[in-house]
């Protein structure tokens, strides 16, 4: 029977799902945003005057990041992925995601899918990421073990 998994220290799904499933040698990544575990999100910054400034960028990195500690809850990491499904808000942050893949993955990192959506759980995000990785054979090297941003 696959095994569904909430992985401790990260911000609990709001729903009745895992962060991952494991099913044979296969992990499914739910779709995973910038969200801390204090239900605060990264890449989002409010002045005192109530202006809310999203930063596509640093929501991206902690996306994967998050996508990162998911993995290695249940033995995997960012070299296991094969496939990567992206959700943005606005096709307009295409280029601000894609510069921070690039920091974390080359031609040989997983297939990738990135659709624009009406909207996501919260207002406050830009990019949502669910993904797909393998449990098969010695996790390739990932390019945030050898150069972390």
């Amino acid at each position: 029977m696959p095994e569904g998994v909430v992985v401790p220290g990260k911000a609990t799904p709001r729903g009745a799902f895992p962060h991952v499933k494991v099913a044979g040698d296969l992990v499914y990544v739910s779709g995973t945003s910038s969200r801390r575990p204090d239900n605060s999100f990264a890449g989002v910054e409010v002045d005192e005057l109530g202006v809310v400034d999203l930063d596509i960028r640093a929501q991206t990195r902690a996306v994967i990041e998050n996508i990162r500690d998911l993995l290695t809850a249940v033995g995997a990491g960012l070299g296991d992925l094969v496939q990567v499904t992206t959700y943005l808000v606005s096709m307009n942050d295409f280029g601000g995601y894609n510069e921070v893949w690039a920091e974390f993955f080359d031609h040989t990192g997983p297939t990738r899918t990135t659709v624009a959506v009406h909207q996501l759980p919260h207002p406050h995000l830009l990019i949502e990421i669910q993904a797909v990785a393998t449990l098969a054979g010695a996790a390739r090297t990932d390019r945030t073990t050898e150069e972390s941003p």
